[in-house]
């Protein structure tokens, strides 16, 4: 216990306070679920280690001997034309803990330029890449630390930006017990060269996750704090009516319930069912997606995710599917496999 407490502090040293979550951060590309694993439990996992290589874009403490030599696609189908994806690999090591390396990148799509006068002058396109190299190592048998060096490049039309992030894991296990806690900061780093003279702070953030599978139960429950760095995650402008207000004005919250509400926020739940040993059902509930992008009148299904996986032959397909809000929902698909497996390695 020691060990993992001393762990903890180390990893909480650098980290610099925000008070925003959103709007004043550069590349907000690398918060988003990269796998469909991750997006059908709310968006958000780091507390899982079952060797899936997927969840290491995440946390590189899940990184283990389990995920050598599997090769990982995902691909995602956003909003208004974007798509994304996160491709990944685990390298055969024999020393020096484990390693892998991926690489994730958005596509905004093809934009029309124009003068200031409105005179279309032609078209421009917009991505952003990061690529990742994990590396983990086992400090005893329960207690694994990793981290991911992430090299980022973005281009907007003739803008463009490099920058340096890291993410820094911790992730003790007890498999006897079903039991899997870890602590994770993500997006340490600055822009090297940037857009426009002004350097921006990256997407800084700190997870603590949980997850319980109990014994011989074919399901897994996941918990996660998020934006641990931040207190508060609720906000309410002066003199703001619309559907968006944080409160409407003939509401009066009390204190508790203002803390409750914002404890809420932090907090995003999972479940897994697996019924079969080469099938997957999940669920997710982000309460902070729900809030922020409801609709008072017709909340629907806003802030849950679900999805499912399947084990065929040598690969293991999922689909995830989140609903942001009434306008629509984002569709993940990842297929994973072991070369070594098909290959003979």
């Amino acid at each position: 216990m020691k060990k993992i407490c001393r762990v903890a502090m180390m990893m909480m040293l650098p980290v610099h306070l925000s008070g925003q979550t959103g709007g004043t951060d550069t590349y907000a590309f690398l918060g988003l679920p990269a796998t469909a694993r991750i997006a059908a439990l709310g968006g958000k996992m780091v507390a899982v280690q079952d060797g899936d290589l997927n969840l290491c874009f995440s946390n590189p403490s899940l990184l283990t001997k389990e995920t050598e030599h599997q090769l990982a696609l995902n691909m995602a189908d956003y909003f208004a034309g974007i798509s994304y994806g996160y491709a990944s690999f685990g390298l055969p090591s024999k020393t020096w803990g484990n390693r892998a390396v991926g690489i994730q990148f958005v596509n905004y799509g093809s934009f029309t330029e124009a003068d200031e006068a409105g005179v279309i002058t032609g078209q421009f396109r917009a991505s952003e890449y990061a690529f990742h190299l994990m590396w983990s190592k086992n400090i005893d048998s329960l207690l694994t630390i990793g981290v991911t060096l992430k090299p980022v490049f973005s281009v907007f039309e003739r803008y463009t930006s490099l920058g340096l992030a890291t993410d820094l894991g911790a992730t003790y296990h007890r498999p006897e017990h079903g039991f899997t806690a870890s602590l994770v900061i993500r997006n340490l780093g600055t822009q090297l060269f940037t857009y426009h003279g002004i350097t921006e702070p990256l997407p800084l953030e700190i997870m603590l996750g949980a997850s319980y599978k109990p014994e011989h139960a074919p399901f897994r429950f996941i918990f996660l704090l998020h934006h641990m760095e931040r207190y508060t995650l609720t906000y309410q402008t002066e003199e703001d009516h619309s559907v968006h207000a944080e409160y409407p004005p003939t509401d009066n919250p009390s204190g508790l319930e203002k803390v409750a509400e914002n404890l809420m926020r932090h907090l995003i739940a999972g479940v897994e069912f697996m019924p079969l040993d080469n099938l997957y059902l999940r669920l997710g509930y982000n309460y902070q997606r729900r809030r922020e992008l409801q609709i008072p009148t017709r909340i629907g299904t806003v802030g849950l995710s679900w999805g499912f996986g399947l084990k065929i032959s040598h690969f293991s397909i999922a689909y995830g599917r989140a609903t942001y809000h009434l306008a629509g929902a984002s569709n993940h698909f990842t297929v994973t496999t072991r070369l070594n497996d098909l290959f003979s390695l």
